[in-house]
């Protein structure tokens, strides 16, 4: 019986999300795009994404479907200009953390800009991720430059066994480039809450606890002297390590 009523309300949770996006995405953010300038407007985008995402969290935390533990949360609320390279078990990771990271953005898939709900959130704010390579370097060291930071999971999809899969180098890319500090994220749940191919509904009875470790922050100028194949190279194994 619990885990049905809990399942009810991670159906409400989520169906309030989804009318959220709508509204932001077709009310909200035209208001902003019509009486701010375009140097403010995406720092006033990212700030609505993520008061309202913050909020999304802890609603789920205060009905009892999540509790979240961090290692250092004070650090992640104090960040600019970063690349936060996390690992990515389940479907709301980017939600915990855009909702914890003010001013921040993240890559996202080409598919996305097709989904009615988040089209017009993805074209203001975020990065898609599979585009022309010069073209990706300078729009994400615009964004870092300005003091945004950029959340990447590259992993590239949900995934628990993060030892036995193929992590994308775009994050040591973007890092070289920008000359900007990388922090790994290491994200871990204690039940298969919300992971690939799993029901929306598989909930347990206890609040499923996600650990969120902030693991020290690696400088790309660290790497520069190898050359940039050998230095993407290291940053991309040492994150594998952390992450």
């Amino acid at each position: 019986m619990i885990k049905f009523y809990k399942s009810f309300l991670i159906l409400i949770c989520f169906f309030i999300f989804g009318i959220g996006a709508l509204f932001i995405s077709f009310i909200i953010f035209p208001l902003i795009t019509c009486f701010m300038s375009a140097q403010n407007k995406k720092f006033a985008y990212a700030n609505v994404i993520h008061n309202t995402w913050k909020f999304f969290i802890n609603l789920l935390q205060k009905i009892g479907i999540i509790k979240i533990n961090f290692s250092n949360k004070k650090l992640l609320s104090n960040l600019s200009g970063k690349v936060i390279v996390a690992s990515h078990p389940t479907f709301i990771d980017i939600v915990i953390l855009i909702g914890t990271i003010p001013n921040s953005t993240c890559l996202a898939k080409k598919e996305t800009l097709k989904n009615p709900f988040f089209k017009n959130i993805v074209k203001s704010i975020y990065i898609i991720n599979d585009t022309e390579l010069e073209k990706f370097k300078s729009e994400t060291d615009k964004f870092l430059k300005a003091g945004f930071n950029i959340i990447i999971f590259p992993s590239g999809t949900r995934t628990v066994d993060i030892e036995n899969i193929k992590l994308h180098k775009g994050s040591a890319v973007i890092a070289l480039n920008s000359n900007a500090g990388v922090i790994p994220v290491k994200i871990t749940t204690d039940y298969p809450f919300l992971q690939k191919h799993g029901s929306i509904c598989d909930i347990g009875k206890r609040p499923v606890t996600y650990n969120i470790e902030v693991k020290d922050e690696i400088y790309p100028q660290n790497y520069a002297n190898l050359g940039d194949i050998k230095a993407r190279k290291e940053i991309m194994e040492l994150i594998k390590k952390e992450i």
